[in-house]
């Protein structure tokens, strides 16, 4: 058994120091790439890697916005009041629910990876890896989108020349209760909870109003820090996955896109 451990020690180490080498050579390398070239099982790069050479794979880092004492108070208050209706009733809150929020489309968008495809490995301690952001085109269309657990609601694209105020979102919300009516009549049985983020064109008195008069529940929606919107993770992601690299001539096709998707 001694002779046996003395001589698996040299190839143990070999091995270790193969796989060290090709992670430095991309540090973007799947682990399953490395088993597959040093011809060993996917559970013994794994040990190698976070056990031998104490590295793990990072992405891009958010830079938290910075939130003030007031805001981080009202987080705690709106994400308490949201955990809140969603303890009394999992499946009538989610059903009841409706949220929205606005991204910009460009013209020409090009950009190979995405963030999770740019994860590296890295020993612990070391800095994330940056990722620069794209050059993004002149030409672009602002998108609203609406959605609830049954897939999308409503796409707007706003008219050039023209910006989202209280008017304009009321119009939207009218236009999504005539929606609502004609394929989830069952949520105004109960009431329809709208999420939508903290835009001045969302909080002004008029918009509260209207919310009301439609017969809409706001809910309170959190101070973002450190993480995102849930668009962010879903369905914004999708979207612009489907629209990178693409290079658009005009608004239409532009908006033509993510009618497809």
């Amino acid at each position: 058994m001694m002779c046996l451990s003395v001589m698996e020690e040299p190839h143990t180490g070999e091995i270790t120091g193969k796989t060290h080498e090709l992670i430095l050579e991309d540090r973007g390398i799947s682990a399953q790439s490395i088993a597959e070239q040093l011809d060993i099982s996917r559970e013994r790069v794994g040990s190698i890697i976070h056990e031998d050479l104490d590295m793990r794979k990072l992405s891009v880092k958010w830079v938290p916005k910075c939130l003030n004492t007031d805001q981080k108070c009202q987080r705690c208050k709106s994400s308490e009041q949201l955990l809140e209706f969603f303890r009394r009733d999992p499946h009538d809150f989610l059903s009841r629910l409706v949220t929205m929020d606005d991204t910009w489309l460009y013209e020409y968008l090009y950009d190979p990876e995405t963030k999770q495809q740019s994860m590296e490995w890295r020993h612990c301690g070391s800095q994330r890896p940056k990722k620069f952001r794209v050059q993004k085109s002149a030409g672009k269309v602002l998108a609203s989108i609406f959605w609830d657990q049954g897939g999308i609601l409503l796409i707007d694209y706003l008219p050039k020349g023209q910006t989202i105020n209280a008017e304009y979102y009321s119009f939207l919300l009218v236009h999504l209760k005539d929606i609502l009516k004609e394929i989830r009549r069952d949520k105004f049985t109960k009431g329809v909870f709208v999420l939508h983020d903290n835009a001045p064109a969302h909080r002004t008195l008029a918009t509260q109003k209207k919310l009301a008069y439609l017969g809409f529940q706001c809910l309170i929606h959190p101070p973002y820090s450190p993480d995102l919107a849930p668009s962010h993770y879903h369905p914004f992601p999708g979207l612009k996955k489907q629209l990178k690299g693409f290079h658009f001539s005009y608004d239409a096709e532009v908006i033509a896109a993510p009618e497809t998707w």
